[in-house]
């Protein structure tokens, strides 16, 4: 899909985004998520910023999504809930950070919409500082037969409406990028995805 329409879609569900921030059960999920982050943050495809009410003292966030309504939202959310962060508006897949310039990385439903997400997943690993963390919630392909076949037929239509695969292998990307993976909880049929990972250096890639 045209980068600027998927930027348009998700604009229009800015207001939905913001209300969604009450789901209680994405809020149970953020809360045990998030409650590990620390230090220097990155969070990519923030929002409407869904995870402010849940980060630690004491972090500080650097924000970013293509959207600028997503953004508007989630800056009222950091105001509300006292973070520091600072916010970018551009797309996740044209910026660049300096190596190891975060503690934490913090990814939650945003790799469904990327379209080379192994290509995301490899900056993520040199922008995480060596002794740093990244954390995914994350939803895809279910690893029951008859919902993963109605996803796949869904997916088209989903995609054109909402900008989102539903037919993703999270688990598969992640480990096929190399990094750590070292704890999982996976939900509603292997659906979502609680991902806690370190990322993995030139240095050690040499070693191995």
């Amino acid at each position: 899909m045209d980068k600027q329409k998927l930027i348009r879609i998700f604009d229009k569900q800015a207001t939905q985004y913001e209300r969604r921030r009450e789901d209680p059960r994405q809020k149970r999920w953020r809360q045990q998520l998030l409650s590990h982050a620390k230090g220097v943050v990155l969070e990519l495809a923030v929002g409407a910023g869904a995870n402010f009410p849940f980060y630690p003292p004491g972090v500080k966030v650097t924000a970013t999504d293509f959207s600028e309504a997503m953004l508007e939202k989630a800056k009222q959310a950091a105001k509300q809930h006292h973070i520091h962060s600072d916010f970018i508006c551009s797309d996740i897949e044209a910026m660049n950070f300096p190596e190891q310039s975060f503690d934490t990385i913090v990814s939650t439903l945003s790799f469904c919409s990327y379209d080379n997400p192994l290509m995301v997943l490899d900056n993520i690993n040199r922008w995480c500082r060596p002794n740093g963390q990244i954390l995914f919630m994350e939803h895809g392909i279910s690893s029951n037969l008859v919902v993963s076949t109605v996803q796949k037929a869904l997916n088209p239509l989903l995609y054109r409406a909402y900008g989102c695969h539903h037919t993703r292998d999270i688990l598969g990307l992640i480990r096929e990028s190399g990094l750590k993976i070292n704890r999982v909880e996976s939900y509603w049929l292997n659906m979502a995805h609680l991902i806690w990972a370190n990322p993995i250096h030139l240095s050690e890639m040499r070693d191995n």
